[in-house]
């Protein structure tokens, strides 16, 4: 119930401070800067649509996410990211199929950052 309330609270709020008129101005400021420079303004909005909700749901930053843009923007896509990404302590501690297990799932979540990645950099956000 409290986080009902909570809920209830901040949606307030949001009205409050003018949160939706805001966020359609920017998403109209985006948009039009997207289609300047030859992007899909359609991409561009529902980036944004992404990244509103994810600040109304309190989504905290994927710290993953954060490692792979900051080493696809300090390095570019690198032939040894899933190594780089690898917890070197962690790893030597699994046995050969755990550790099978392990970069698989550590490619998986690769490949969607990455392509998270691509579509930040498309948008220009």
């Amino acid at each position: 119930m409290n986080s009902l309330k909570a809920a209830a609270r901040q949606a307030k709020q949001r009205l409050r401070t003018d949160f939706w008129n805001k966020c359609q101005s920017d998403i109209a400021v985006y948009a039009a800067d997207a289609e300047k420079r030859g992007q899909n303004a359609v991409k561009v909005k529902s980036n944004l649509y992404t990244k509103v909700k994810n600040v109304i749901k309190g989504d905290a930053a994927d710290e993953f996410y954060l490692k792979v843009k900051q080493l696809l923007d300090e390095h570019g896509e690198v032939s040894d990211a899933i190594g780089r990404l690898t917890d070197k302590q962690y790893f030597s501690t699994l046995n050969y199929e755990e550790r099978q297990r392990y970069t698989m799932e550590l490619s998986a979540k690769y490949l969607a950052a990455l392509e998270k990645y691509r579509k930040e950099k498309e948008s220009g956000l």
